[in-house]
């Protein structure tokens, strides 16, 4: 902390700001690739799951580019079937069990005597 407050009041050598800069700008590519592929690689999986073509993800790259994918991903029809879910069998149960058949009519409930007094 204490270099920091003495870099803000001293004037920094030219050839400093130079070095200091030189190293940013070879750090700063490096750090715009890692960003773009943590953005990409998603996007081109969920384009793939899609129906899709992944190279789409690529429209990440431009600006808005991303909310153009976003709509066009997410109102647009998936050309993939789902996938079915996984088989359960069923529990064993008494052999050609069958559902009990369903009421034939509405019967009110028998009415009880009123309570004597």
């Amino acid at each position: 902390m204490f270099d920091l407050a003495m870099f803000l009041q001293i004037q920094p050598d030219p050839a400093a700001i130079r070095h200091v800069m030189l190293a940013f700008l070879a750090i700063l590519p490096i750090i715009i690739l890692v960003a773009l592929v943590i953005v990409i690689v998603p996007f081109w999986f969920i384009c793939k799951k899609a129906g899709f073509s992944p190279w789409l993800s690529f429209l990440n790259v431009i600006p808005f580019g991303n909310l153009i994918l976003l709509y066009v991903i997410a109102f647009s029809d998936w050309k993939v079937m789902p996938v079915p879910q996984a088989y359960w069998p069923q529990p064993p149960g008494p052999p050609n069990s069958a559902p009990p058949p369903p009421p034939t009519a509405f019967q009110p409930p028998p009415s009880s005597p009123p309570p004597e007094r």
